[in-house]
């Protein structure tokens, strides 16, 4: 089986007084790992890379490389808006010792099909490392189609896609038009098991920040075709999949992460508001009721 499978977590990024906490990372990684994660990505959208600076957003990917230590693979996220600094930020990532990197649909500026596919090209012949392309058109505003992935499929260097459209009919072209060792990974929770169903390796995942057992436990079923335990354990995180986008990403996963000790403070950064009471109220219910708090 490929490297790039299972539960691979989106890890949030931690701040104390508005700083980089490096051992709250720190810690964050090894509870991921005793979990049981299958990869760690780290500077993705949930770990607010929209609001972290060059040089923050370098250390976080080299601390992670440096505290995973080859234990899991490290998927970087170096995605940008602007084809200069998502290469910028890629090659740093392969110098700190990245496994591969994440790279998002550019945001923002909207670019057409063949922008998109000449910006994803010219970074993977910038720079020799595996890059995954992240589809995410909630955010991007762009939907990025199976025929461009298909494409960019075949550029050396792009070995998979994180497919966070949501759309299993959009998952199914993916798969149906790419090589057969092309990686689709879903970036929704909820698709996760779904998308394994019908040809997809795994998840890059929110929810496992607060339990990343059980969702490596449902990738290990889905990929092994027990799909009673894999739909078990749907259903089990299936609340708590949905509260963790009550309110903007990553600030209920973060809150989680607080909450159950593993960090000091889940605050976010600005734009990005505290966790309202009222949700506040119903993700605390949600995890004791999984003996999570």
């Amino acid at each position: 089986m490929n490297r790039f499978h299972g539960a691979l977590v989106a890890l949030v990024t931690p701040f104390i007084d508005g700083r980089l906490d490096e051992q709250g990372l720190i810690n964050l990684i090894e509870f991921q790992i005793a979990g049981g994660t299958h990869g760690i990505v780290p500077c993705g959208t949930t770990g607010e890379s929209a609001t972290i600076g060059f040089d923050e957003h370098k250390r976080v990917i080299d601390l992670t490389v440096k505290t995973v230590n080859g234990r899991v693979p490290v998927v970087a996220g170096t995605g940008a808006n602007n084809t200069m600094e998502a290469i910028e930020l890629t090659e740093s990532a392969k110098e700190s010792g990245a496994d591969a990197v994440l790279s998002v649909v550019p945001y923002y500026n909207k670019p057409s099909q063949e922008g998109m596919y000449l910006h994803f090209r010219k970074i993977a012949e910038s720079v020799d490392i595996p890059m995954f392309l992240y589809n995410v058109p909630g955010r991007t505003v762009v939907n990025m189609l199976p025929e461009t992935v298909a494409r960019l499929a075949e550029v050396d260097n792009i070995i998979g896609i994180k497919e966070a459209s949501g759309s299993l009919e959009q998952i199914s072209d993916v798969i149906r038009r790419c090589p057969k060792d092309f990686i689709v990974l879903s970036g929704d929770d909820f698709t996760a098991m779904p998308t394994v169903s019908i040809g997809g390796k795994g998840v890059i995942s929110v929810i496992s920040n607060v339990c990343p057992g059980d969702m490596a436990k449902m990738m290990e079923a889905a990929l092994a075709g027990n799909t009673q335990l894999a739909q078990e354990l749907h259903y089990r995180m299936f609340e708590l999949m949905k509260l963790m986008f009550c309110e903007p990403n990553p600030v209920p996963a973060k809150k989680g992460a607080e909450l159950m000790g593993k960090i000091k403070s889940g605050l976010p950064r600005l734009p990005l508001a505290p966790m309202s009471g009222a949700n506040l109220e119903k993700l605390q219910a949600a995890m004791r009721k999984m003996s999570l708090i």
